[in-house]
């Protein structure tokens, strides 16, 4: 059936290319209306000089200048998505809404509004997988289970993708573009975010099409060192295109599809598929999400909820430091002004501040989660959650809990030279390379020669390693006697 009027409802895929929702509008339809809400339901919780709408800003600007030169436009709207869809539908006569598919709890019950409202008006409302190459029971154990372990999830998702190679075809826009609706008038400029109550200005990274683009291209080139340069936060060792990817500025298959023909090509060394393993964490991320909702409150083992995380005054004077980067200890501070300065924090870095903040002062892991899910340019919910579950030994796949990284051993590994502390901490300039880590072993008249003073020009450690080592043993002991209650519970039930 040939539609004669479509919506295309642009979120988390700001391009116009290799589009699964908007190809399927275009081929199903005579006129395709394309529409950005700037959504209240999210935006009112959003501090005002919040980078993100800066990137996205700029990427609706070239989504409209790219949808313009195809012989469409943009609409933007600014309220809750939950009206300005179906009134928006309503106003044009539209026949059918198409969206791309989102996994995340919140966003799922958006979208059931959403079609509920426009199922009161006989239209429709179609979604498609567009943000993963495999979503929700796409790839299982031989057992027909979901997948809680990452390597044997790889080695399934990598089967099907040989097996589906048509998972990776691109979805054309420009050869259907002669569907779009044709602007009338002259055109109508997007709204300032001051408009929308947000502060303007550069974005935090090049944004839009062209911006993922020209990251990739640049990245392509170093790609064959990748698997050595992501661990060492001083170097541009990463691709940086997770914004990208969490905005849609750039295709998942695109990258995919890259990634794939580098490690068969052997173009891309040893990092390709390094790479590409990162790609497919991200996938295995999003299906645990959307078959395990639970985790956004909850650890994603159960017996792991009877861990008591410290709370009160100082528990709140810790966070403060780690939030502030001034915990005294200069791998985990730089990280945390790097993410405070720029919105960005290297993968490495995220795994040492999470297991820091939640192993070294026993803070929730949840606490963390939501600080960096207001600061992170990439913010996305199921990575950020895999993450952090991980790195509190709560989650899916996690490090063991009894396995602690020491951040000292963390900065002398992975920023040996101390180049990545000076960039953010340069009151620790003059140290050399093996004082630098820790700052507080240095006599106090060699660290007055350097022009530091603990606790004037940099704080002393807020906790003791090795004892803070020690008391997360003992808050996570609770878990294995909840296992063996548990197991004992199982037992009882099978002898009756």
């Amino acid at each position: 059936m040939n539609l004669s009027k479509s919506l295309v409802w642009f979120r988390r895929d700001l391009r116009t290319f290799d589009h699964a929702p908007l190809h399927h509008a275009l081929r199903s339809s005579q006129q395709v209306y394309c529409v950005f809400v700037y959504d209240t339901d999210i935006l009112d919780e959003l501090p005002k000089d919040d980078r993100r709408l800066r990137f996205i800003h700029a990427s609706l600007a070239q989504l409209d200048t790219e949808l313009r030169r195809l012989g469409g436009y943009l609409i933007v709207r600014h309220g809750s998505a939950r009206d300005e869809v179906a009134a928006l539908a309503e106003e044009l006569g539209i026949d059918a809404v198409h969206a791309g598919t989102d996994h995340e709890p919140s966003a799922i019950a958006r979208d059931l509004a959403v079609a509920e409202q426009l199922a009161g008006r006989d239209c429709a409302f179609h979604t498609y997988k567009d943000q993963v190459i495999f979503e929700k029971q796409e790839v299982l154990t031989l057992a027909g289970g979901v997948f809680s372990v990452f390597t044997p999830y790889k080695n399934a998702w990598l089967k099907r993708l040989a097996a589906h190679p048509e998972t990776l075809a691109t979805y054309p826009v420009d050869a259907h573009a002669h569907a779009f609706a044709p602007p009338t008038g002259a055109p109508a400029a997007l709204p300032a975010l001051e408009e929308i109550g947000f502060t303007s200005g550069e974005p935090p990274l090049p944004a839009g099409m062209d911006g993922a683009e020209a990251m990739f291209e640049a990245f392509v080139t170093e790609m064959a060192d990748y698997g050595r340069a992501r661990d060492f936060p001083a170097e541009e060792g990463t691709s940086r295109l997770s914004a990208h990817l969490r905005f849609g500025t750039t295709s998942i298959r695109h990258l995919v599809r890259s990634a794939r023909d580098m490690v068969q090509s052997g173009t891309g060394g040893t990092g390709a598929s390094v790479w590409l393993s990162e790609l497919i964490w991200r996938d295995f991320y999003a299906m645990v999400l959307s078959q395990n909702p639970h985790v956004v409150e909850r650890s994603f083992k159960p017996a792991f909820d009877a861990v008591t995380w410290d709370t009160g005054a100082e528990a709140d004077a810790l966070f403060a430091a780690w939030c502030e980067g001034r915990t005294g200890y200069p791998l985990v501070d730089a990280a945390m002004l790097q993410l405070n300065q720029t919105g960005f924090m290297h993968n490495r870095l995220r795994m040492v501040t999470a297991s820091f903040l939640t192993k070294d002062l026993g803070i929730d892991w949840r606490r963390g989660e939501r600080y960096f899910a207001r600061q992170l340019n990439d913010y996305e919910l199921a990575s950020n959650n895999g993450g952090w579950q991980w790195a509190a030994s709560t989650g899916c796949d996690a490090q063991p809990w009894f396995r602690i990284f020491n951040p000292v051993t963390q900065s002398t590994r992975f920023d040996a030279r101390g180049e990545f502390i000076r960039r953010y901490l340069p009151q620790l300039a003059k140290l050399d390379g093996k004082q630098i880590h820790a700052p507080w072993l240095v006599k106090s008249d060699v660290l007055a020669e350097r022009g530091v003073v603990l606790g004037r020009d940099y704080p002393a450690p807020v906790v003791e390693h090795d004892a803070a080592r020690q008391r997360t043993l003992e808050r996570f002991a609770v878990v294995k006697k909840v296992v063996a209650e548990t197991v004992d519970a199982k037992d009882d039930a099978n002898d009756d």
